[in-house]
């Protein structure tokens, strides 16, 4: 048990981290886009961090995915 709470905090902690320096790093990118969701529009946001947040995401979905499969240590 203590295994897959190390494995998502650590997931967290690290998503938390990367969120962080994506959004330090778009702070003057003039190229925005916006995304259709089908009923409504997003705000445009630079296409920079669009993809920065859904590998945020992938990461944070990788390491919960990990956290759930992993079978404790046989002692």
């Amino acid at each position: 048990m203590a295994l897959r709470i190390q494995l998502i905090t650590f997931s967290f902690l690290s998503s938390l981290l990367l969120l962080f320096m994506l959004c330090l790093g778009s702070q003057n990118l003039n190229e925005r886009h916006s995304l259709n969701f089908g009923f409504a529009n997003s705000y445009p946001l630079p296409t920079g961090f669009l993809v920065g947040v859904s590998i945020v995401v992938g990461v944070l979905s990788g390491g919960a995915t990990a956290a759930v499969i992993v079978s404790p240590p046989n002692k």
